[in-house]
């Protein structure tokens, strides 16, 4: 919350004060310079000129101030008149969120398209959330209990996945007074809290929210779990914790936005926000029109009972960029406070930049590294720091509408730094605030390398190898060591063949690159289409990895006992080894550890055989 600012719990659609409070003396594209705007404050939202475009006004000196407008500027004139709004920019929660295509302004744009058509004219607005539909609440709440702010009032079947939890609003302590049930809309009285004050406050199911405030919590807690993608090279070399960041840099072409269409469909979370920021419309509209298709893969229902979509294509004012990405982690927040696990994906962080910079120069600021303002640094900062696994308010007493409540927001941010070049200033100041770096290459995507993660470049800076320990096997930790180990070691025998040649290399030096080849090509590439690989569990993951290096293992034994490298690769059991990924998930493990057991006996029968023959 921002100081000295009444919180407004009582939510309405956003009404300008009666009277002109400004005109406008100076335009330059989206930003413009208004005098008179004595009666509002900084980060205040503002109607702008004749057609009531959306702004925000961003700096202010003495009478003068200067407005971003999250609209086409297209025909505004100097000395239109400016009405401000009396609130900063404010996000509608409450029921009703799940399923639905927002803009920046959070203005849905599945209704706006049924009244307006294809294409929308400026100064269009329409309620966020339904006002007409009535839901099915049912209170956790009597008459006379004492509650506390982040405590459960009641809850409503939001979708088949999703029981939306209505809370206390921060900053609120009292006394339950009356309560409601039974089919209601958002907008009626649900419950009256006298509050310690003995003020009556009437609480319904919409709130409202700052999008540039953090949502309050009691305390952060240890990233100690991993959000399972289903992806190997993630899961197993560079994973995320629930409640991290991560961030995903990669030239044109290399597959950011299908990495995240999969960390959105597979991943192991409740709720899923998808921000398209800035990007091509037709990769937004492929979006929008797969998700409701698609199943959630734990649920079988559609995968849109759990999503939320923000889209703010790169046709659309740039400054409403700005907007979506904090509209998306607000949103994201609002749920983690009821006790899910978020996963927010921005696509992309980059076209965010691009807007500071555009805007940034139209105010004429002094430009920083490769013109983007001096503080951009600081504003991923605390974008990405709102990710987290906190401890909700409202946990406490042993109490139905006040029990143990934990929630996260993880966040996964693409970056497109212009012609792949990872020392762009966006690209190197998300790297140093997240935690996760999955540096995506141009020659793997060119060789149809999914996902296409450069397992020399990327890195994850969160050590979760106890709960890999203590939840899948001992041993976890150890065999991702040795698997990054060898590829690290093939990458340093490939320079030695191109200088000299693959016939200066022993069998010993040759067998890791075979087993290299295999650790690419038959464990981290996956499909991203064939649902049977397109997800892989963490037990799965840890067998197959288990496989390969056992047969490596197996491999240098027969090598040192005096056995060419080519009778090895020749035995059947090496294409059974490359097939592992087309084993299904629930059929995995036991036939991963008979695998394991082939190759024991066949390499096992081939050292002795050799033996023999030999001695």
């Amino acid at each position: 919350m921002q100081p000295g600012r009444k919180f407004i719990l009582k939510v309405k659609v956003m009404e300008a004060v009666s009277k002109e409070c400004g005109i406008i003396n100076r335009i330059s594209g989206p930003v413009v310079g208004v005098s008179g705007l004595e009666e509002v404050r900084l980060h205040d939202m503002v109607w702008v000129g004749d057609a009531k475009l959306v702004g925000e006004v961003i700096r202010m000196s003495g009478t003068q101030a200067t407005i971003q407008v999250y609209e086409e500027t297209s025909g505004l004139k100097i000395g239109e008149p400016i009405w401000g709004t009396g609130h900063p920019l404010i996000a509608h929660l409450g029921p009703g969120l799940m399923g639905q295509i927002f803009d920046g302004l959070q203005r849905p744009l599945n209704k706006l398209a049924e009244v307006e058509g294809n294409f929308l004219q400026r100064g269009v607005s329409e309620n966020s959330l339904s006002q007409d539909k009535k839901w099915q609440f049912t209170p956790l709440v009597k008459e006379g209990d004492h509650v506390q702010a982040g405590n459960i009032l009641g809850e409503v079947p939001e979708t088949q996945s999703i029981m939306h939890r209505i809370l206390v609003p921060p900053n609120l302590t009292g006394r339950i007074v009356e309560v409601k049930a039974g089919d209601l809309t958002i907008a009626e009285p649900i419950v009256i809290i006298e509050d310690d004050q003995r003020k009556i406050n009437t609480i319904n199911m919409e709130q409202i929210w700052p999008v540039r405030t953090p949502r309050p919590y009691k305390r952060r807690l240890d990233l100690a779990e991993p959000l399972v993608t289903g992806k190997r090279v993630i899961d197993m070399f560079f994973p995320i914790p629930k409640g991290g960041s991560a961030i995903i840099p990669g030239g044109f072409g290399t597959g950011k936005t299908v990495i995240q269409q999969s960390l959105a469909r597979w991943s192991d979370v409740d709720v899923v926000v998808y921000v398209g920021c800035g990007e091509r419309g037709n990769e937004m509209a492929e979006v929008l029109m797969e998700l409701p298709e698609l199943e959630d893969r734990v649920k079988g229902i559609p995968l849109i009972n759990r999503t939320v979509l923000i889209a703010n294509t790169s046709n659309m004012p740039v400054a409403a960029r700005e907007a979506s990405i904090y509209l998306g982690i607000t949103i994201a927040e609002y749920y983690r406070d009821m006790g899910y696990d978020v996963l927010m994906l921005a696509d992309s962080t980059s076209r965010w930049g691009e807007a500071l910079r555009e805007v940034s120069g139209r105010l004429e600021e002094i430009p920083g590294e490769e013109g983007y303002p001096a503080y951009l640094s600081s504003r991923l900062a605390e974008f990405y720091e709102r990710a987290g696994h906190v401890d909700c308010l409202g946990n406490g007493e042993d109490k139905p509408y006040a029990g143990h409540r934990e929630g996260s927001v993880s966040l996964v941010g693409a970056v497109s730094p212009p012609g792949g070049d990872f020392s762009d200033p966006i690209t190197q100041s998300s790297m140093r605030i997240t935690g996760v770096f999955w540096a995506l290459d141009y020659e793997l995507s060119r060789k149809r390398h999914f996902p296409a993660i450069n397992w020399i470049k990327s890195f994850s800076l969160v050590d979760l190898s106890r709960w890999f320990g203590d939840n899948i096997e001992e041993d976890f930790p150890k065999l991702v060591q040795e698997a990054k180990s060898i590829l690290g070691r093939e990458n340093e025998l490939l320079q030695v063949v191109q200088l000299i040649g693959q016939e200066a290399l022993s069998d010993m030096e040759r067998e890791i690159l075979n087993i290299s080849k295999l650790l690419r090509e038959d464990f981290l590439q996956q499909s991203s289409i064939q649902d049977i690989d397109a997800f892989s569990s963490l037990e799965k993951s840890y067998w197959m990895l288990k496989v390969i290096l056992e047969y490596h293992k197996k491999t240098q034994e027969a090598l040192a006992a005096g056995i060419e490298l080519n009778a090895i690769t020749n035995l059947p059991v090496l294409q059974r080894i490359a097939r592992m990924k087309e084993i299904d998930v629930e059929k995995a493990v036991p036939e991963l550890k008979r695998l394991i057991g082939k190759i024991d006996d066949d390499l096992t029968s081939l050292i002795s055989n050799w033996e023999t023959e030999n001695a």
